[in-house]
């Protein structure tokens, strides 16, 4: 322990900064970012300017736009600093502050999507309860809700990290400050760290998934018990956007944190963090609104644009 070596700053090596496709990295990362924002935020001024879409359903596809904000403008900004300046040195305090609010994005991401998830499940297996269930003081405390244990997880997620000692390396192959990148260089002390994320793996990630699995088949033994074609296609439609949205968040979140050590690894996790933090908070509000007459009628109006109804569903 005496020729130990603490680290006061860290090295972050974003994907393969020293090739030629520099521009190309910038560029493209540039563009998710800038129309990540734009679109989030036409969804926030959408839905805040429509009272049509004031239903608890779109309240949380409201505080999704905005999580999904705060994800891609905790790390993109920072990314493209390293690669157009060419200084990719992070003091400690700065990268356990990105860490926190990629973590608090994360799990309040995390928890939306569980909160949306039982959403469709009482719009489409209690509709009659709707909205009792889910009124205006509820969504109000769920979506609070989801921000306090955000903040809350992701505190209790950094504290453990930071208390950690990185004597092995200084340098992080990942472009932002990464629990899983972080563990990789530290020496001793995770064993709280280990502690914390086998909770949060079994609150914020294991339990809410069989949720979403376990509502979602109830979902559709309702809607294949529906005669009238037309109504499935209605129920249907109704819970496909965040079903695709659960899909592409889970699938991509753990390809982040269970792929196993290879040759590749480092290259692999980061292009699988970008899809998980830049990619997917930039085509969830795509997602929701492509599929939905509802949020295109009402971003028409918006724009003073006049179309009927039956033009704009098709």
């Amino acid at each position: 322990m005496g020729n130990k070596t603490y680290i006061k700053e860290f090295i972050l090596v974003p994907f393969s900064t020293k090739s030629g496709y520099t521009s190309l990295i910038t560029s493209l990362f540039f563009f998710l970012y800038v129309f990540g924002v734009i679109i989030n935020v036409i969804i926030i001024a959408v839905i805040s300017t429509c009272n049509q879409l004031h239903t608890p359903m779109y309240a949380f596809l409201c505080n999704l736009a905005l999580v999904d904000i705060c994800f891609t403008t905790t790390t993109v900004p920072k990314l493209l600093y390293i690669i157009l300046s060419g200084d990719n040195t992070e003091s400690f305090l700065k990268c356990f502050t990105q860490m926190h609010f990629y973590v608090l994005a994360s799990s309040a991401e995390d928890i939306l999507i569980f909160i949306m998830a039982y959403d469709r499940y009482v719009a489409i297996c209690d509709p009659l309860h709707y909205h009792y269930i889910l009124n205006r003081k509820h969504c109000i405390l769920l979506a609070s809700a989801t921000w306090i244990l955000g903040f809350l997880n992701s505190f209790l997620f950094t504290i453990p990290i930071s208390h950690m000692s990185f004597c092995q390396s200084r340098t992080i192959h990942q472009f932002l400050c990464d629990p899983k990148a972080l563990i990789n260089i530290s020496c001793a002390g995770s064993e709280q760290f280990y502690t914390v994320l086998y909770m949060e793996f079994l609150i914020l990630g294991f339990f809410p998934a069989m949720f979403c699995l376990t509502s979602y088949i109830k979902v559709i033994k309702v809607i294949l018990q529906i005669k009238s074609k037309e109504g499935r296609k209605k129920a249907f439609s109704t819970c496909s956007s965040h079903l695709t949205t659960v899909i592409i968040y889970y699938t991509t979140g753990l390809s982040v944190f269970m792929m196993p050590p290879s040759e590749y690894s480092n290259v692999l996790e980061q292009v699988f963090t970008a899809l998980y933090a830049v990619v997917t908070p930039m085509i969830n509000p795509l997602i929701y609104s492509l599929r939905n007459k509802d949020v295109k009628s009402a971003l028409l109006r918006l724009l003073g644009i006049k179309l009927s109804v039956k033009k704009i569903s098709n």
